[in-house]
């Protein structure tokens, strides 16, 4: 729901809300249906697997066999090198994960312990972890935004909002209905959001979204997902790295064909295949891929100021 667009007594209607706030029992099966106002985390899978993630690719298992073929072969130092590139590659994707899970542990850190709730008409300091839709909020300067808020009421409120959109001076807040679309967060001046930080002033919001459904938590959400979640850029390289193993596998076997009809021998003609397909494999491409795209996240620092 776009609620920025709305007036307060809209919301409040959408919400099923009052200015006294909800009664207890609404409150109790609101949470039952929505659940708490926190960022839940995915159970943490065992470091040494995720580790072991790294070698899934399709590539690194090409460079893995071809490692072990150039092993038998005797190029020792062609294996050596492509597995010092392969556990290059292992280690630096092994810490983009490790990143992201102290992303969402620093995200949970962020959270409001609790907060200023007017419920039945009485206003009281409750867990912020049992907010949900509808509930009234109070907000008054040094303050963390509990939940995501509706501002109707607002005095002098300047809200810290660089820990969502990245800004560096805090945003005035104001009550005014927007009828623009598909505005960004930064522009939604009507909206609090929820563990951004209230700089000046006080203010009354309804809350519009809690735990996961705000924005922080969509936030969450994708960098748990991270895992499923492929870039363009990846799975073009993905299937890139297919086509060139098919097309090196297909060549190999075309130039053992050509070698065998001209009478060479099978064996002769078997290495030498294997040795061009072990030749043709572009060994530091993962890593080539893996660096570029840890520089772009601030991984790895870059070099330039």
């Amino acid at each position: 729901m776009r609620y920025y667009r709305q007036e307060i007594n809209e919301v409040m209607n959408q919400l099923e809300t009052t200015p006294q706030g909800l009664t207890t029992e609404t409150v109790q099966k609101r949470l039952g249906e929505y659940g708490l106002n926190e960022l839940r985390a995915k159970p943490k899978r065992p470091l040494v697997f995720v580790f072991l993630d790294q070698f899934k690719d399709f590539m690194i298992i090409v460079l893995i066999i071809a490692a072990v073929i150039s092993g038998v072969l005797g190029e020792i130092s062609d294996t050596i090198v492509i597995i010092v590139i392969v556990l290059l590659n292992a280690i630096i994707g092994f810490v983009q994960k490790f990143r992201a899970e102290k992303a969402m542990e620093a995200l949970n850190k962020m959270a409001a312990a609790s907060a200023l709730v007017l419920r039945e008409g009485v206003l009281d300091a409750v867990p912020a972890a049992e907010l949900v839709p509808g509930d009234m909020v109070r907000l008054e300067a040094g303050n963390i935004v509990p939940a995501d808020l509706r501002l109707m009421e607002t005095a002098r409120l300047k809200i810290d909002e660089a820990a969502l959109t990245g800004e560096s001076e805090p945003v005035e807040k104001s009550t005014e209905l927007i009828s623009n679309e598909n505005l960004a967060v930064g522009d939604q001046r009507n909206m609090a959001f929820k563990d951004t930080f209230v700089t000046n002033g006080r203010a009354v919001g309804i809350v519009t979204a809690a735990g996961i459904r705000t924005e922080l938590g969509r936030i969450a959400a994708m960098l748990q997902e991270g895992e499923e979640a492929q870039t363009p850029l990846q799975v073009r390289l993905k299937k890139f790295g297919q086509k060139l193993a098919l097309m090196v596998l297909v060549l190999c076997a075309v130039f053992f064909g050509i070698g065998v009809l001209r009478g060479e021998s099978l064996l002769l003609m078997l290495l030498t295949a294997i040795s061009l397909a072990v030749a043709a494999i572009p060994e530091a491409l993962p890593a080539v891929v893996t660096i570029s795209l840890a520089i772009g996240a601030g991984l790895i620092p870059s070099g330039r100021p």
